[in-house]
């Protein structure tokens, strides 16, 4: 059986406003907005070089139903350098870039194969006479709930069988459900391959058959930290081999740092000096969110102003730097430490606080103003129980810091 080769990504989101990031310096911030872009192109770049037989995009190549005009000409341009190569593409749209709705439309090139709202079959021969049968279905909506796996059906003589499906694994609950599935369901099959799209974050869910998610091609905020990426695959009859494409522009990073040891603000700045320069990486750009644990310096209370000078002090030139490190946030723990039961015990109004903290039933009621605000919620994901407890604890000591200073 003559071997394939092709790219399987997902979760492009092109064109992403990256909302609540404007205060960035001009150049970071245009390099952040292009950088879904840049990523796409690296992905091509590495299609090509490496001569595979076709492309797969998972699900959600747009940030939105209402496809920009730019995002989609960005697109068709690249898929065109495919196209001259003889590359073929294979595209599934999910739920930021469903099919219904009305937009402005940019004809794609010939080398594209757009899956319909109902699960079907598309037949490619490669250059090497490779018969593949490749299986999908693009959303109609933004919701779709039911479990469109029970759908797929092998059909037909092929020499490889591959499912795309832009899906929810059942129990994952950072992510909406939609077309949810099992990973037994995806066993049945029998495929040789399943290229997922929708869970931002990468993995392989099975080894044999590859069952991939390749995550996103360029992380957007901070909870999309670390290196992004797609999946150069090979299949024959023997074996498999998946090797991770990175094509971040710009990476995500959350660093912490231990300044137990550290008596003086100098030595306390130099060390940030020095992380800085070990997370610096060529040609790409970085977001650093910076945690300080442990502070206890002799001569300075690292106070709120402080902080804020320190933060200054580490973005320097960096807006001048193609290869920059900039520092997002400072995050600092540990200066104070306190006895909970205690304090409780001194005094009334501590009992009243603590107890006030600990509600975080109280916590998503304040919050709740802002998530179903018409504007706000459209750019809002709902928190997880870890972030609600993280924002609870957060709170709890900016309260302390200032009653206890």
């Amino acid at each position: 059986m003559n071997e394939i080769k092709f790219i399987h990504a997902a979760d492009l989101h092109l064109d992403s406003p990256m909302v609540g990031l404007k205060h960035l310096p001009k150049h970071i911030f245009k390099r952040l907005q292009e950088s879904t872009f840049q990523a796409l192109k690296t992905l091509i770049d590495k299609a090509i070089s490496s001569k595979v037989d076709f492309v797969i995009l998972a699900g959600d190549l747009f940030d939105h139903e209402d496809r920009s005009i730019r995002a989609q000409a960005r697109l068709r341009s690249e898929l065109e350098r495919l196209q001259s190569e003889g590359i073929s593409v294979f595209i599934v749209y999910g739920n930021h870039d469903f099919m219904g709705g009305s937009w402005p439309h940019l004809d794609l090139p010939n080398n594209v194969e757009v899956f319909r709202e109902t699960v079907e079959t598309k037949t490619l021969k490669t250059r090497n006479g490779a018969v593949v049968h490749l299986y999908g279905f693009s959303y109609p909506s933004r919701h779709v709930l039911e479990r469109k796996i029970d759908d797929y059906k092998r059909t037909g003589n092929a020499d490889y069988h591959i499912g795309i499906l832009h899906g929810n694994l059942e129990g994952n609950q950072e992510h909406g459900n939609y077309a949810p599935f099992q990973l037994n369901d995806l066993l049945e099959k029998q495929f040789d391959y399943w290229a997922l799209g929708h869970i931002h974050k990468r993995a392989v869910l099975c080894e044999e058959p590859p069952i991939v998610y390749p995550g996103n091609l360029q992380g957007r905020h901070r909870k999309e930290a670390e290196v992004k990426g797609c999946y150069l695959v090979s299949l024959n009859q023997a074996n498999h081999s998946l090797e991770f494409i990175e094509t971040s522009d710009v990476i995500w990073l959350e660093k912490q740092l231990d300044a137990t040891h550290m008596k003086s603000f100098n030595e306390l700045y130099h060390s940030c000096l020095d992380l800085v320069e070990r997370v610096r990486l060529d040609e790409v750009g970085v977001l650093l969110c910076l945690k300080i644990i442990n502070v206890n310096l002799d001569e300075v209370t690292l106070d709120d102003l402080m902080k804020e000078e320190l933060l200054e002090a580490l973005q320097g030139n960096e807006e001048k730097e193609d290869s920059f490190v900039w520092t997002i946030s400072i995050q600092v723990e540990n200066q104070m430490t306190y006895n909970r039961d205690l304090l409780a015990k001194e005094d009334d109004f501590y009992s009243e606080m603590f107890d006030m903290t600990d509600n975080l039933e109280l916590l998503e009621e304040s919050l709740s103003q802002l998530y179903h605000h018409p504007l706000a919620r459209k750019y809002l994901k709902s928190l997880t129980p870890e972030e609600l407890k993280q924002l609870k604890q957060e709170t709890e000591w900016m309260l302390l810091q200032e009653l206890l200073k």
